[in-house]
C-alpha cells in the first residue's frame, strides 16, 4: 500500500435481514446509528424466505436513519440488468440523502445479460462484471447528455436512458478473492470488500499485494482504493485467540490491519446489540487514536473514489483546496460535474469548479486562483452569458450561483439587496408581491451578476433605463482577496467603472439596486411577412424611435425566412394604451398572427428553467449597436442576414431613458444608440468577413456582453477613447495582475 492515507478510518455493522423478524434488521440499523457506526450493511442474499429482499430492506431503513450510509454486502439475487441497478441505486441515493454505496460480486446476477441463456464461467463472470461497472457509471453520470452506448463483449446497450443524477458519488466496491478479479478492483472499482478468514491476514495480505501491483500498471494509487473488511469474533474477560477477548485484545488484533494492511473500513458482523454496543464504544474510539499516531491525516474534503481522482487534471493542487470550499468543489469524476462544466452557449471541462458562498470563501477561491496563475480562470454567476467565459479547459471556474438572496431592505426607497447568483426570473417574483420590478434582460435564467456589471438591456430599458442605472452600490471582493464597498460616495472611482467593466475588476457578491414601480404590463408577440426584410427592418426601427417609452421592442428575422418575429412590451396595464401604442406594429408589414396579454413582468420573464447548462462547442457571435436603422443601414443588415453567415438575427430596442444618463457617468459610455444587433453564425472567420465589409461602418458602439471577439478592436468599440483609458488606469490599481482576464480584457 502507498503510504498516504487517502481515506478516513470507519467502521460498520452486518445484519442479518431475517424476514421472520423483519423490525429486527430495521431497530439494529438505527442501533447502529444510535452507536456512532458509519455504515450499516445487509447480506445482498435474495429468493430466501428466512430472508428480506436486500434492496427492498434498504430502502425502508433509508427512511427510518439519518445518517448512517447503507450498503448491500454483496448483492446478489435474481437477474437483473446494471441499467435497472444503477438507476434504482441513483433513486435511492437521492431519497438518502447521498448515503449509499455499491457492492457487487462475480457471483452477482446483476452481471448476467438476460434472464434466459447460458450461465458465464467463472471467468466470464468477471469479465461481465467489468462491464457492469462500467454501465453502472455511464447510467450514474445522468448530467451527460444523451443515452448510454456501450458495445462488450457481455452487455450491449444501445441508446439506453441515463438514471437520475444521484446525490453523490456512488462508490462501487467490489468482493471476491480470485485474482482475476482483484485486478478489476485495481482497474476499475473504487473498493475492495473482503471477509476475514480462518487463515487471518494472510488472504488479505495476499489480495493486497495484487490489487497493489495491477493498480500502479494501470496508473492509479493503491492508495486510492478503499479497503474494507469484514470481521466476527467474540467478546470474553480473557484472550482466546484473534478476535477472541477483551476489548483491547480487539484493538491490539485489528491495529495490523489498519497501519500496515491499508483497512479503512472494518465492518462487524453480528446482530448482538450488546457487541455492537461493546466494538462502538471501546475498540472503535481506541483502534482510531491508535492509528492517528503512525498514520498521516486522512485527505480533506470529500472523499473522492479512486474513478473520480482518475479524471484530475494537471496543473491544479487538488488536495490543497481551502477547506471552507472542499466541500462542495465540483471535479470532473464528480456526480454534479456534468451540470456546472458547461455554460448555456459554450461547452467546457474545467478542471475545478470550486462554489463559495460567503465573501470570505470568495476570497479564499481567488487566494487559491493566484496560486493556480498558469491554468485559466472563469468567474460564473448564472452561466448563461455569450461572452462571459464562465468555463475552460483545464482551469479553476468560481461560481457564485449559490449566493443567490433576495432581499428588501426597504421598502420606503425601493432599495433591494440581490446575490449574484440570483436569477432574474426569481428576482422578478420576489418584487411581484411589492409592485416593483428592475430592468433585467429578456431571458430570466440570466443571473444577477453578469448582467449587473455589464449593462442590461432588457425590457423595461428605454423607459426605465439600464439595470446599472439603478445599481446604488456594490460589494466585491478585489483580485488579492480584499472585500470593498462601492457607492457614488465610498469607492466611487471603482463604482464608476463596475456599472459596464465589472468583470474586469473582482468578484461581486451582492448590488443593492433602487427598483421601479411598475405594476401590470402589455406583453404582445406578432408574426409579421418578412419577404422585404429590409424594409421591415426600417419600418419597425422607425416604428420604435416614435414610440411612447413605455413600449421596449425586439425584432427577430431568419435567413430564408420570409416571417418576422416582434415581441413589444407596453409598461401600462391600461387596454385602450396597450392598443394605442401597439398598433403601429401592426402596420409594419402583413400580419400572420399576434398574440396580447396583460401579465405581471415576472411572467415575461418565467421563459427558463433552472436546470444545468449544457452547451456545446464556442458560440459565433457578432453584434453592434446603432443610432438609427436608416435605409442604408437596413439593407446593409438584410444582405448579412442573406450571407449565409448567419442563422440567428435579434435587434433589440435600446435609447430613450438609457440615453439620458451622461455618457461619463458610468464605464457604460454608448448612450447615443437607440438598437442593438446581436447575430449568430457558424463560423467565425466568415461571419467576421461579413460583418466587416457590410455593417462596420454603421456601428457606432457595442456591448460587450454579446461580442465573443477578444481583439482590441471590440473595445475601442465599446469604450470612448477617454473611458478606456480611465478603464485601463484603474485596472493598474485594482487588478495590476490581471487576474481577471477573460470577460473584459483590460491590459494594466
Amino acid at each position: 500500500m502507498s503510504s498516504a492515507n487517502t481515506h478516513r478510518l470507519e467502521f460498520g455493522t452486518l445484519v442479518t435481514p431475517v424476514s421472520t423478524s423483519p423490525e429486527t434488521p430495521v431497530e439494529l440499523a438505527r442501533h447502529s446509528e444510535a452507536l456512532g457506526f458509519d455504515l450499516v450493511t445487509f447480506a445482498g442474499i435474495s429468493g430466501q424466505p428466512t430472508h428480506l429482499d436486500t434492496w427492498t430492506l434498504l430502502s425502508w431503513i433509508a427512511g427510518r436513519t439519518e445518517r448512517i450510509r447503507l450498503a448491500a454486502n454483496l448483492i446478489s439475487g435474481p437477474p437483473q440488468y446494471p441499467t435497472v441497478l444503477a438507476q434504482s441505486a441513483a433513486s435511492l441515493d437521492l431519497l438518502s440523502g447521498g448515503r449509499l454505496a455499491l457492492a457487487l460480486s462475480a457471483a452477482n446476477q446483476a452481471v448476467v445479460v438476460a434472464p434466459a441463456g447460458p450461465r458465464l464461467n467463472p471467468l466470464g463472470a468477471i469479465d461481465a462484471l467489468g462491464e457492469s461497472v462500467d454501465v453502472i457509471r455511464a447510467v450514474l453520470a445522468a448530467g451527460e447528455p444523451g443515452p448510454v452506448h456501450y458495445a462488450g463483449r457481455h452487455l450491449r446497450l444501445d441508446g439506453a436512458p441515463r438514471g437520475p443524477l444521484p446525490a453523490h458519488e456512488i462508490p462501487i466496491w467490489l468482493g471476491g478473492t480470485a485474482p482475476r478479479l482483484l485486478r478489476l478492483v485495481a482497474a476499475k472499482a473504487d473498493g475492495w470488500l473482503t471477509t476475514l478468514g480462518p487463515n487471518g491476514p494472510d488472504d488479505l495480505r495476499k489480495g493486497n499485494r495484487i490489487i497493489d501491483e495491477a493498480a500502479r500498471k494501470a496508473g492509479r494509487d493503491p492508495a486510492g482504493i478503499r479497503r474494507l473488511v469484514t470481521i466476527s469474533g467474540e467478546f470474553s474477560g480473557t484472550r482466546q485467540g484473534f478476535l477472541h477477548g477483551p476489548a483491547a485484545g480487539w484493538v491490539e488484533d485489528l491495529l495490523p490491519l489498519v497501519v500496515a494492511d491499508g483497512i479503512r473500513t472494518i465492518v462487524l458482523a453480528s446482530d448482538d446489540v450488546e457487541a455492537m454496543a461493546r466494538f462502538a464504544g471501546e475498540v472503535a474510539p481506541a483502534l482510531r487514536a491508535a492509528a492517528e499516531q503512525t498514520l498521516p491525516a486522512p485527505s480533506r474534503g470529500p472523499r473522492r473514489g479512486a474513478a473520480a481522482r482518475a479524471q484530475r487534471r494537471p496543473g491544479i493542487a487538488y488536495d490543497e483546496v481551502p477547506d471552507s470550499l472542499a466541500d462542495t468543489a465540483v471535479e470532473p469524476g464528480d456526480p454534479g460535474y456534468a451540470g456546472v462544466r458547461s455554460n448555456f452557449f459554450r461547452g467546457g471541462a474545467p478542471g475545478l469548479v470550486l462554489r463559495p458562498r460567503t465573501p470570505a470563501e470568495v476570497a479564499e477561491a481567488l487566494a487559491y486562483a493566484r496560486a493556480h496563475r498558469e491554468v485559466p480562470l472563469g468567474i460564473r454567476s448564472g452561466g448563461h452569458g455569450l461572452r462571459g467565459r464562465s468555463t475552460n479547459d483545464g482551469g479553476i471556474v468560481v461560481d457564485v450561483g449559490r449566493m443567490n438572496e433576495i432581499e428588501v431592505l426597504d421598502k420606503a426607497t425601493r432599495r433591494v439587496r440581490l446575490g449574484p447568483g440570483a436569477r432574474w426570473m426569481h428576482v422578478a417574483a420576489a418584487l411581484e408581491p411589492y409592485g416593483w420590478a428592475l430592468t433585467s434582460g429578456d431571458h430570466g435564467g440570466v443571473a444577477v451578476g453578469g448582467l449587473a456589471t455589464a449593462g442590461g438591456v432588457g425590457w423595461l430599458a428605454r423607459k426605465h433605463g439600464l439595470t446599472i442605472d439603478h445599481l446604488r452600490a456594490v460589494e466585491l471582493v478585489l483580485a488579492d482577496g480584499t472585500p470593498v464597498r462601492a457607492s457614488e460616495t465610498e469607492h466611487p472611482d471603482l463604482f464608476w467603472a463596475v456599472r459596464g467593466a465589472g468583470a474586469a475588476f473582482g468578484v461581486a457578491t451582492a448590488f443593492e439596486f433602487e427598483v421601479d414601480e411598475i405594476g401590470d404590463v402589455g406583453w404582445a408577440t406578432f408574426t409579421l411577412d418578412a419577404s422585404g426584410p429590409a424594409e421591415v427592418i426600417t419600418r419597425w426601427g422607425a416604428f420604435v424611435e416614435a414610440s411612447p417609452r413605455d413600449v421596449t421592442s425586439a425584432l427577430v428575422l431568419g435567413p430564408g425566412q420570409p416571417v418576422a418575429q416582434v415581441s413589444a412590451l407596453v409598461d401600462s396595464a391600461d387596454p385602450d394604451t396597450i392598443v394605442r401604442h401597439l398598433q403601429p406594429i401592426a402596420d409594419i408589414a402583413p400580419g400572420y398572427d399576434q398574440r396580447v396579454v396583460i401579465t405581471p413582468y415576472a411572467s415575461v420573464l418565467a421563459n427558463a428553467s433552472d436546470g444545468p447548462h449544457h452547451g456545446h462547442g464556442e458560440p459565433v457571435i457578432r453584434s453592434g449597436l446603432f443610432t438609427h436603422l436608416t435605409p442604408e443601414v437596413a439593407r446593409a443588415a438584410a444582405r448579412l442576414l442573406n450571407s449565409g453567415a448567419v442563422f440567428y438575427f435579434h435587434i433589440r430596442a435600446v435609447g430613450g431613458a438609457v440615453n439620458d444618463i451622461d455618457a461619463d457617468a458610468t464605464a457604460w459610455s454608448n448612450r447615443t444608440a437607440n438598437f442593438h444587433l446581436a447575430v449568430l453564425g457558424r463560423s467565425q472567420k466568415r461571419l467576421n468577413e461579413v460583418w466587416d465589409a457590410v455593417m462596420a461602418e454603421h456601428q457606432d458602439g457595442n456591448y460587450l456582453n454579446f461580442e465573443v471577439d477578444g481583439r482590441p478592436e471590440r473595445l475601442a468599440e465599446a469604450y470612448a477613447p477617454t473611458t478606456l483609458a480611465r478603464l485601463r488606469e484603474l485596472k493598474t490599481r485594482y487588478d495590476p495582475d490581471n487576474l481577471f482576464d477573460d470577460n473584459v480584457t483590460l491590459t494594466p
